[in-house]
C-alpha cells in the first residue's frame, strides 16, 4: 500500500510569525478572548489540547504580537516540556501514594495504589514490613484516603479491609 509520505522523512517545520512547529511541539499566538492582549497556546504533537496557554508579548505597534522566533519556540518548548513533566509527576503522586508508621510495635508501610479508569476505577491497599514482605493487600475504594491515621487504624486492626 502507497504512503503519502515516507517514513523516514522528517516532519515539515513551520516557521511564520504566528505559527511555529518542531521538536514535538506547535506554538500558535492567538488572541487573548479575556482581554486586548495576545496568548500563544503550545500543543504537543498527537494531543488534541494545548498543554500551555500563556501570555503573548504585543509588538511594538501595541496593537499586534510580537512574531515568534527561534529562540521564543526554544524557551516555550522547554517551558512545555517541564510543564508536562511536573504534571505527570504529581499524578503519579496521587495514585502511588505510601506512608511508613508504627503499628503494634513495628514498622509497616502502607502504600495505595489507585487505577484510573472512566467505568471502573480501582484501588490496592498493601502493608509491607521492614524487609519488604507484603503484610496484606487488600482492594478499596479509589476514594480511600491514605493518612498516618488511616495507615495506623488499618494495621492495629489487623489489617481488616476498611469500610
Amino acid at each position: 500500500m502507497p504512503n503519502d509520505t515516507p517514513h523516514d522523512e522528517a516532519p515539515t517545520k513551520i516557521q511564520e510569525p504566528r505559527l511555529w512547529t518542531g521538536d514535538g511541539w506547535t506554538a500558535q499566538v492567538i488572541k487573548n478572548e479575556d482581554d486586548d492582549g495576545w496568548a500563544v497556546a503550545m500543543l504537543k504533537d498527537g494531543e488534541p489540547e494545548p498543554a500551555l496557554v500563556g501570555p503573548w508579548t504585543m509588538g511594538r505597534d501595541k496593537k499586534n504580537p510580537k512574531p515568534l522566533d527561534s529562540s521564543a519556540f526554544s524557551t516555550l518548548v522547554k517551558t512545555a516540556n517541564e510543564f508536562v513533566r511536573r504534571h505527570e509527576q504529581q499524578l503519579h503522586a496521587s495514585l502511588h501514594q505510601s506512608i511508613t508508621v508504627t503499628a503494634n510495635a513495628c514498622r509497616v508501610t502502607v502504600y495505595l495504589d489507585i487505577t484510573p479508569d472512566e467505568d471502573n476505577p480501582s484501588a490496592t491497599l498493601r502493608a509491607e514490613d521492614d524487609g519488604g514482605d507484603t503484610l496484606a493487600e487488600v482492594r478499596v475504594a479509589p476514594s480511600f484516603k491514605l493518612t498516618r491515621s488511616s495507615a495506623v487504624a488499618w494495621a492495629d486492626g489487623g489489617f481488616a479491609k476498611p469500610r
